[in-house]
């Protein structure tokens, strides 16, 4: 899709550029998770709260994927 169709309204642009943000969130906490796990003592209580603030971005990211992305039936 491309992001300067005419034909999104402005509410869909933001949910758009939230989606791509909250991706990128959530690439940047797998890789802050990738890199704590590879440390020789790694903090397990800093990586389980890395990894439910990333179920939890990833929760919304599904939820707005709903609103944006329509359905298509095969």
């Amino acid at each position: 899709m491309n992001d300067d169709d005419p034909f999104l309204s402005e509410e869909e642009l933001a949910l758009h550029a939230r989606l791509k943000e909250l991706r990128q969130e959530h690439a940047d906490l797998d890789a802050s998770i990738e890199a704590l796990s590879r440390m020789p003592l790694p903090d397990q209580l800093t990586i389980a709260r890395l990894k439910r603030k990333k179920l939890t971005l990833r929760d919304e990211i599904v939820k707005i994927e709903a609103i944006v992305l329509p359905d298509i039936i095969a």
